[in-house]
C-alpha cells in the first residue's frame, strides 16, 4: 500500500466510529473527488477547528460570543435543558418539540476515563442560575453508568437552588421493545417513571 495512502486511512481512523476498513473507504473516495472540491473540504475542516466559539452562556457550538438559540428572544429562557455533547442539542431541536435554552456540559463524569466534575461546564450552568431568572432545568443525560453517576452529581448540586424546578426526561422501555430483553435499571426507570392511562 502507497505510503500516502496509509497515512491518509490513518489519520481518518483516528476518527470515532472509524475503523480501518471505513478509512479505506473513505480514502478512495476522496482520491476519486476532484481536487478542488478536497481542498474546498479540507479549508472548511480547517477553518472549523481554527474558528469555532463556544456561547459564553450554554456552551454550544457558535459563531459569535452568544449561539442563535441563547440569543433568540422567542425562546423560553427560564428554562434550560441540560445535555452532554452539541450532537445532542441538535436531536432535541430535530423534535421541534422543545423552545427553551440549552446547556452542554461537554461529557459526563467518568472515573475511568479522567474525567471529573471541574472538567464539565457544571460551574458555568451554576453561573446561570446564580444569575436569576431560570425556572427549570430539564438533566436530559444518556442513561449509561457515567451518565447516571453525573446525573445524581447534577442533582445534588442544583438541590442549593429551591426555587428551580429539577426534572429529567423521561426514561424507561422504548416503544417496540420486549420486556424479557430490557435491563433491570431500564425497568426500574420504567417504574419509576410510569404514568396514568387515560
Amino acid at each position: 500500500m502507497s505510503k500516502l495512502l496509509q497515512d491518509v486511512v490513518g489519520e481518518l481512523s483516528r476518527l470515532p466510529g472509524v475503523g480501518s476498513r471505513t478509512a479505506l473507504r473513505l480514502a478512495m473516495h476522496l482520491l476519486r473527488m476532484e481536487p478542488e472540491a478536497v481542498g474546498e473540504m479540507t479549508r472548511s475542516i480547517d477553518r472549523f477547528r481554527r474558528d469555532v466559539k463556544y456561547c459564553s452562556q450554554c456552551n454550544n457550538l457558535s459563531d459569535d460570543p452568544l449561539c442563535p438559540i441563547c440569543a433568540d428572544r422567542e425562546r423560553d429562557h427560564g428554562t434550560v435543558c441540560v445535555v452532554e455533547q452539541v450532537a445532542d442539542v441538535l436531536s432535541i431541536e430535530n423534535t421541534r418539540q422543545y423552545r427553551g435554552l440549552y446547556h452542554v456540559l461537554g461529557g459526563v463524569i467518568s472515573p475511568m476515563q479522567g474525567i471529573a466534575p471541574s472538567d464539565l461546564k457544571i460551574d458555568l450552568l451554576c453561573e446561570r442560575l446564580d444569575r436569576g431568572g431560570i425556572r427549570e432545568v430539564i438533566l436530559a443525560i444518556s442513561t449509561s453508568v457515567e451518565g447516571e453517576t453525573t446525573l445524581f452529581y447534577l442533582m445534588n448540586r442544583l438541590r442549593q437552588y429551591p426555587g428551580v424546578k429539577i426534572t429529567s426526561i423521561a426514561r424507561g422501555i422504548g416503544f417496540g421493545d420486549e420486556l424479557e430483553y430490557v435491563d433491570a435499571l431500564t425497568i426500574t426507570h420504567a417504574l419509576i417513571n410510569r404514568r396514568e392511562m387515560e
